[in-house]
């Protein structure tokens, strides 16, 4: 089903905070996804650091381009257009790939199209599954409206989908993400970092019911979601158990610790974007972001949709963390209905979109009954 993309190959480029991602994408198809990772040089500091993330940008973008031109056979006047990441992201970091975009646009004379780095993460599903056989023309997709639970590291929102590059945000976290929760909660037990991930694995041999940990707002009926709750839940419950004598370094005392820990992520996450569904009648639910790649949220949601009758589609895991394939994906979709941008003007832009309670009040004050002047 590819009458949402644009037929012709589109380049797309990713540099929003620690991945220098490229991929080509056509007709829905991802032709290469070129990944050069960050992760073993902020390995040491447990975290990433905005400076050092663009500079190893500057060294790795022109390299992962031409890789994934060479995976092709295609040279840049080939394309049919490109697509970079322009917000939201370090500020750095976004202007080496949207500068880098820019000149070779000018240069090889195809169109340019800055994305929203996580409208990009919600369309990624839209793109044909990597193992679909290269004989076949059609593949099953959301259908438009739908929701989106977009999670990661630095972004937990919920978003009603209508068409490519057009969202409206719904919900969203209050204090912390979602994958920021699991990878702090990581740190502390000691785990590599991105800790998340390594979370995720442990749980899996645990027993989610051995520590009792808060699910975090329970009682609201709005789409707002929090976890620096269970954060400190979390903390506590590690200093009680070295405490009282736990060996934590033993492997199932740790797997029930964190999926404990894990299952109070993820049933708030779930409780949210079912009562989102609900709430606008949306039957399709995607799940993006990185904490997509997340084993228990994917299968709890998925269980949890299909026992209302809703479908849930996960973005499949290639796709989940920074990639380009999902920026070139949005990106070719996006030209397809004749969208593009002048290089000389696009530019970068780090912010976030407003949060809940700026919304709120945005629209508290479009209420408010004006003054007169006289």
């Amino acid at each position: 089903m590819s009458d949402r993309f644009l037929s012709g190959p589109v380049l797309g480029i990713e540099t929003s905070c620690d991945e220098t991602a490229v991929a080509v994408v056509a007709g829905g198809r991802v032709l290469t996804n070129r990944v050069s990772t960050q992760i073993p040089i902020h390995q040491r500091f447990g975290g990433v650091v905005p400076e050092i993330a663009s500079r190893n940008h500057l060294l790795t973008i022109l390299p992962t381009i031409e890789r994934a031109l060479a995976d092709t056979g295609l040279r840049g006047p080939d394309l049919a257009g490109i697509a970079v990441t322009h917000n939201p992201g370090l500020m750095g970091a976004l202007l080496v790939g949207v500068q880098t975009a820019k000149t070779l646009a000018h240069a090889w004379a195809v169109p340019l199209l800055g994305v929203h780095h996580i409208e990009a993460h919600c369309w990624a599903v839209m793109m044909a599954p990597p193992e679909l056989p290269a004989s076949s023309t059609d593949w099953p997709q959301p259908s438009l409206p739908c929701l989106a639970l977009a999670v990661s590291g630095g972004h937990t929102s919920l978003y009603r989908v209508t068409a490519p590059g057009e969202s409206e945000l719904l919900g969203a976290t209050l204090d912390d993400a979602a994958g920021e929760a699991l990878d702090k909660f990581g740190k502390l037990l000691g785990l590599p970092y991105p800790a998340g991930p390594h979370v995720d694995v442990a749980a899996q041999r645990g027993d989610r019911t051995r520590y009792a940990l808060p699910r975090g707002l329970r009682n609201r009926t709005d789409l707002a979601m929090s976890f620096s709750g269970v954060k400190t839940a979390g903390r506590l419950a590690i200093e009680a158990a070295r405490t009282a004598g736990v060996d934590l370094n033993e492997d199932q005392e740790l797997a029930h610790l964190c999926a404990s820990y894990q299952d109070a992520v993820v049933t708030q996450l779930v409780r949210t974007t079912l009562r989102a569904a609900r709430k606008y009648d949306l039957k399709d639910i995607i799940i993006a972001g990185g904490v997509a790649a997340n084993s228990q949220l994917r299968a709890d949601l998925s269980a949890a949709c299909a026992a209302e009758g809703r479908r849930a589609w996960p973005t499949p895991l290639p796709y989940c963390t920074d990639n380009g394939a999902m920026i070139a994906g949005l990106g070719s979709s996006l030209f397809a209905v004749g969208r593009q941008d002048d290089p000389f003007l696009l530019d970068a832009a780090p912010t976030k979109r407003p949060s809940l309670s700026v919304r709120k009040q945005q629209r508290d004050d479009a209420r408010r009954p004006k003054r007169s002047s006289s």
